[in-house]
């Protein structure tokens, strides 16, 4: 037995010709025509990371934990099938895989090989650092992250000047070159994983002028915002991410002919997949992770094609998502599943469309809590806006690329663990994560059907009801915390309290004896943030708040108002771009 499963980091299928999109993907068409195309198929846990460890444990990461290694209690399935005697094989420059939160996965495999260079990877040495031009105004923290990358990106760049040197190049190679290896031998798994089509956006010329593009005109870096980059940019952008899903495209038809002329294309499984998409203006947002989880994120591309059974050219309805992946493999090798692993093969489905699970959950460590059908989609937001109540359970205290503070570390509880951690007990440390704020979304529900955009929020309190109802009971599926069962008040669900929550998002809120009233909730909060840094500046909330009498409605424009009227320079353009953030609730 044998099997290939290339990987995309950040393909958003909206883009792709066979689910409708205009990017230039002929390849895609061609898999579409020679396999088994999903289209309800979504994510479980976001973003990198994460989604990595549902692909070894077949189960979701988001309810206990934010981004972070393989645990000690975790089941691995790649090293699940290197116990059974299947070599295990991963090619990826996706540098993740070698920073302080990723930093077990890899170790899983038989063998590996890493490709470096990409997204400010720390390869190339030189002291000597390039100029940047970054436009984004975010706090001081992100905004020193962001610059090394972009930094050492440059650096990076100047040794890939043709398109043989490029990362994804050498990944695909690297690939190919383990399939000619061991095109006579049984009983492998290969795992070509690029990092492309993720941002930085760096493309070699010769798909750019395809889209009319030249290489000089965006240096790749899109920022996770609201509204930007902004007017004549915003197309130039899309271009830039679609010639670097043309190349992906070129590369996966590079994986396919190798496949065929090595006579393995009949009798090798082969899975085309992706982690999570990317929205590129869609609702008017850019990015992932601060915004709620719409479909251009969460309803990523699958194709399958399984040598067992003829189905080719075929699309499937049937709901399935990341967790599956993990347990298709074990039933494809014979390897048996654990008990903690939840996810489904998904051979029915792809033999005669037959459903695997009647809904798919999803999202971030402390974001929403969403929920599909395929038919619709909810997304719950905590019943409180405060961030407490929530918390990592860990043995494994490292995120992207650093360890947990010892400041989060001095305040931790000993959990008896869950019914995943094999006995272990767990850390339990109060989670600090500042940039989700679910609350100021709130609950959305859209029909797929009828509103595919979601465009058009439902407010439907029955159905609404319904969805909840079953969260709760994939909650409990997956051994939640006991405190997210009071964040998101799933333990007390009645259509009455779900009808006070309601009601309670137009409140009024009272500020030093005084009552204001809110256009929206967004413009609360943002008028407690720019309160807190005139604080900072040692300026009196009085004297910001004068141009308001009592009883006014506070509206978007009067925020920019207090920010014009008591701040300059810089910190005044860094309060305009993050109260542009606070205003969206959509």
């Amino acid at each position: 037995m044998k099997a290939v499963m290339l990987m995309f980091d950040t393909l958003t299928r909206n883009h792709l010709a066979p689910y409708g999109g205009d990017a230039i993907t002929p390849n895609f068409t061609r898999l579409a025509r020679e396999s088994v195309q999903f289209d309800n198929f979504y994510v479980g846990s976001m973003p990198c990371m994460p989604a990595r460890r549902e692909m070894h444990t077949g189960r979701y990461n988001f309810l206990h934990r934010s981004w972070g290694p393989l645990e000690p209690f975790d089941f691995s399935t790649f090293q699940a099938l290197k116990q059974a005697g299947v070599h295990t094989h991963m090619v990826t420059d996706h540098k993740h895989y070698w920073r302080d939160g990723g930093a077990t996965y890899h170790t899983r495999y038989s063998t590996f090989e890493f490709i470096r260079g990409q997204e400010g990877d720390c390869w190339k040495g030189q002291v000597e650092k390039p100029a940047i031009n970054w436009q984004g105004m975010e706090d001081k923290e992100t905004l020193r992250r962001r610059s090394g990358r972009m930094t050492q990106d440059l650096i990076n760049r100047a040794a890939m000047p043709t398109q043989e040197e490029h990362f994804t190049h050498r990944t695909i190679s690297a690939g190919i070159e383990f399939l000619e290896t061991n095109q006579h031998q049984d009983n492998w798994f290969l795992q070509i994983e690029c990092f492309d089509p993720h941002e930085p956006f760096f493309v070699p010329e010769k798909y750019l002028v395809q889209y009319g593009c030249t290489p000089d005109e965006f240096d790749g870096w899109v920022p996770y915002y609201c509204g930007a980059p902004g007017g004549k940019d915003d197309d130039k952008v899309r271009k830039f991410y679609q010639a670097l899903i043309t190349m992906c495209d070129d590369y996966l038809g590079q994986v396919m002919d190798k496949l065929k002329a090595l006579n393995l294309w009949e009798d090798t499984l082969f899975i085309v997949c992706t982690d999570h998409g990317f929205l590129l203006g869609e609702h008017q947002w850019w990015g992932k992770n601060i915004m709620p989880v719409y479909n251009e994120i969460a309803n990523t591309p699958f194709f399958i094609r399984d040598p067992r059974c003829q189905a080719e050219g075929v699309r499937r309805s049937a709901l399935a998502q990341t967790v599956d992946i993990p347990a298709t493999l074990l039933e494809y090798f014979d390897v048996p599943r654990p008990p903690s692993m939840t996810g489904k093969p998904l051979l029915p489905a792809v033999e005669n469309d037959t459903p695997i699970r009647d809904y798919a959950m999803f999202g971030y460590f402390g974001g929403h809590i969403n929920i599909t059908d395929g038919d619709y989609v909810y997304m719950r937001c905590p019943r409180e806006e405060v961030k407490g109540n929530l918390y990592e359970y860990t043995l494994m205290p490292t995120r992207i690329d650093s360890m947990f503070k010892v400041s989060e570390l001095q305040n931790i509880n000993i959990h008896p663990g869950f019914d995943f951690t094999q006995g272990a007990q767990v850390m339990q440390i109060p989670a600090t994560y500042s940039y989700l704020n679910p609350w100021r979304f709130g609950d959305k529900l859209f029909d797929l059907k009828s509103d595919p955009q979601q465009m058009c929020p439902l407010h439907d309190s029955e159905r609404t009801f319904h969805y909840a109802r079953a969260m709760k009971g994939l909650m409990q599926l997956h051994d939640s915390p006991h405190e997210l069962y009071s964040r998101f008040e799933l333990d007390r669900l009645t259509p009455e309290r779900e009808q006070t929550f309601v009601e309670l998002r137009t409140r009024e809120t009272r500020w030093k004896g005084k009552v204001y009233q809110y256009e929206h909730h967004g413009v609360e909060e943002a008028l407690r943030f720019v309160l807190s840094v005139a604080k900072e500046q040692g300026l009196s909330q009085e004297e910001i708040m004068k141009h308001f009498p009592a009883e006014h409605l506070l509206a978007e424009m009067d925020i920019f108002t207090l920010i014009d009227s008591g701040f300059t320079g810089d910190l005044h353009k860094a309060l305009v771009y993050q109260t542009r953030l606070l205003l969206r609730t959509e």
